[in-house]
């Protein structure tokens, strides 16, 4: 006896996908010619000493996902056990680290620990001794990457704890479990099928860190490959160092890539997370009190050093700046353009793979989109940027594409994985009603699909807003002195020594990101009437 299909036969919906997905590839192939072409045409030598590069890129990328993965798990665990006003607050702060610009952190860690930071004054002030200030080199780099990456990996972690079926947390309370045997045989196997794909992409984001080892690498002793192709490209034109630095880096991330594919899939986790179910006493409710006070104080700290400092500093004389208010509009235009590149472009895909019926189809849809994972943000604007060049087109013509486009396509993989979830859920849960009532693909999305992804339309549309809005490393290959966003603009004002200038920037980048991440998925939802989860 046959039975009727669950998704609906959306021929339309795929034979898009599939030309878009063509076109991606498309260009990426194209980027992938074009630094080839560099790297065969340039005949001339270069002084980079890739292997040294490489090792420190590694060291600290692999420091940066030990440390982020235990500092995660020991906040998840705590969050997990503790229930207190102000909770969800918590909660979402740790999940807006995944759109807090890495370089207002890395001014906020010089704000506290610089050799002016708020740390050596007040020791100068009691003492009269300075204190040698962590902030630069190694240690400052690892300190700005786990406060961001510690937070991010806690958010996951803590939606793996809250996913814990209820009776086998039944089962462990009956039995009496102390904390320990809890964590060791309820809470770490459901912990440690995560751990290693969220180390892979905690290695890939540490990687290929650009901002954040820019402003405190202190120099070539701690220069990742990031800022080694910035600095080849933009100071020393050394385009064949360059484009054999964009190569090594774009290897071994298509490695790491491959190795997380065969991975457990991390899940998103931005929503509300679950009042706890257990409760621990005594030693151990103190260590988790312990531990979630100086996690939120270590990712706190820098942001509101950041504020008090912008507020306090240079923010009326910045605001009467015409250049600001020219960046400010540069960095609304891009980071909204490229908001809703990605939301056209992901939605197309996301339907397309929604309404394939087996699973290689969707990986086929899929694997130009998450290819860009591989090709950092420097790399992929090194690549316009030769692309651009051997068009014969003016940069300075191409430059706000070129900006638009590229931070698009990073954001891309993360808007899929940010809809792709619960349109595939939506699908086949509703696909056979679908069916019976014969509605056609564009009713199907304004009627059920859209009211549906309300909430989710407005993540993927918050953090590709987020994303463009802090990127450094696309625009600074493109950026001029009248073509500049507010990320370029506070890099130059620290460059010059306008600390102050670069202070309020920073502020006020921190509340433009903030605001839109918290905010957009909200008013989407109240836009397409869908019911909050």
């Amino acid at each position: 006896m046959s039975t009727m299909p669950t998704l609906p036969h959306r021929p339309y919906r795929i034979a898009a996908a599939t030309a878009l997905s063509l076109f991606i590839a498309g260009l990426i192939a194209a980027v992938l010619w074009a630094i080839l072409a560099a790297a065969g045409d340039s005949a001339g030598t270069s002084r980079i000493d890739i292997p040294h590069l490489l090792r420190m890129t590694s060291i600290q990328a692999t420091l940066t996902t030990v440390l982020s993965l235990g500092v995660g798990t020991a906040i998840a665990w705590s969050l997990n056990r503790l229930r207190f006003v102000g909770r969800d607050l918590v909660v979402g702060l740790f999940a807006a680290a995944i759109v807090t610009p890495g370089m207002v952190v890395a001014f906020g860690l010089i704000s506290i620990w610089g050799r002016n930071g708020w740390i050596n004054q007040l020791s100068q002030s009691l003492f009269g001794v300075s204190i040698d200030s962590p902030a630069y080199g190694l240690s400052g780099i690892l300190l700005a990457h786990v406060i961001l990456d510690g937070a991010f990996a806690a958010r996951i972690l803590l939606a793996r704890l809250d996913a814990i079926p209820a009776n086998r947390l039944k089962v462990g309370q009956s039995l009496a479990l102390s904390a320990w045997h809890r964590f060791r045989l309820i809470d770490w196997p459901a912990l440690r099928g995560s751990l290693p794909g969220l180390g892979a992409i905690i290695f890939l984001l540490a990687f290929t860190s650009f901002p954040i080892v820019l402003l405190l690498g202190g120099g070539p002793a701690n220069q990742t490959l990031e800022v080694a192709i910035y600095s080849a490209v933009r100071l020393d034109f050394d385009l064949t160092g360059a484009v054999r630095l964009a190569l090594t880096q774009i290897a071994v991330c298509a490695v790491v890539i491959l190795l997380a594919s065969a991975l457990t899939p991390v899940p998103a986790a931005l929503g509300r997370s679950a009042q706890p179910a257990w409760r621990d006493m005594g030693v151990a409710r103190l260590l988790q009190w312990l531990v979630l006070i100086l996690g939120t104080v270590a990712f706190l700290l820098p942001l509101l050093s950041v504020l008090i400092d912008g507020m306090a500093g240079g923010f009326g004389r910045v605001l009467a700046q015409p250049s600001f208010w020219r960046a400010t509009l540069t960095s609304l235009l891009i980071g909204t353009a490229s908001a809703l590149l990605t939301l056209l472009l992901s939605l197309a895909l996301a339907l397309g793979r929604s309404a394939a019926a087996t699973p290689a189809l969707r990986t086929v849809l899929g694997a130009p989109a998450y290819a860009y994972l591989a090709v950092p943000a420097v790399v992929l604007s090194l690549g316009f940027f030769l692309l651009v060049r051997q068009m014969g087109m003016s940069t300075g013509v191409a430059a706000p594409f070129v900006v638009v486009f590229a931070n698009s396509l990073l954001a891309l993989p993360f808007a899929i994985a940010t809809l792709g979830p619960p349109l595939d859920a939506i699908v086949r849960s509703r696909g056979k009603l679908i069916r019976s009532l014969g509605i056609d693909g564009y009713k199907q999305f304004l009627t059920i699909e859209y009211p549906l992804l309300g909430r989710d339309i407005g993540l993927m549309l918050a953090l590709a807003f987020c994303f463009s809005l802090g990127d450094l490393g696309v625009i600074a290959l493109f950026g001029t002195q009248d073509f500049q966003t507010l990320p370029l603009m506070m890099f130059r004002a620290l460059g010059a020594y306008r600390n102050n200038d670069a202070a309020a920037i920073a502020a006020l980048l921190l509340i433009g990101t903030i605001t839109a991440f918290v905010g957009l998925p909200r008013l989407i939802e109240r836009i397409a009437h869908a019911p909050r989860r």
